[in-house]
């Protein structure tokens, strides 16, 4: 069976499977780039980052909370 689509269909098609090839080739050291493991674990390590900075930023925010707290005058 074959396929009928459009220009822009077929055009993209191309573009995938070359895309594919390419990572393929990076993936078998072939070709310079970045590798699919090495762009997975860049992504883990962002997202971890990402996380962090934001328990960090709620701990910052808590800790001067409480700062203040012990701060202010007594009414007892």
């Amino acid at each position: 069976m074959r396929y009928v689509g459009s220009v822009n269909s077929s055009g993209s098609i191309r573009k995938t499977l070359r895309n594919w090839v390419q990572q393929a080739e990076i993936d078998a050291g072939d070709r310079p780039g970045v590798t699919t493991d090495d762009a997975q674990r860049i992504a883990e390590l962002e997202r971890e980052v990402r996380e962090l900075r934001r328990a960090n930023q709620i701990l910052k925010s808590g800790s001067a909370f409480f700062a203040a707290e012990l701060d202010r005058p007594s009414s007892r």
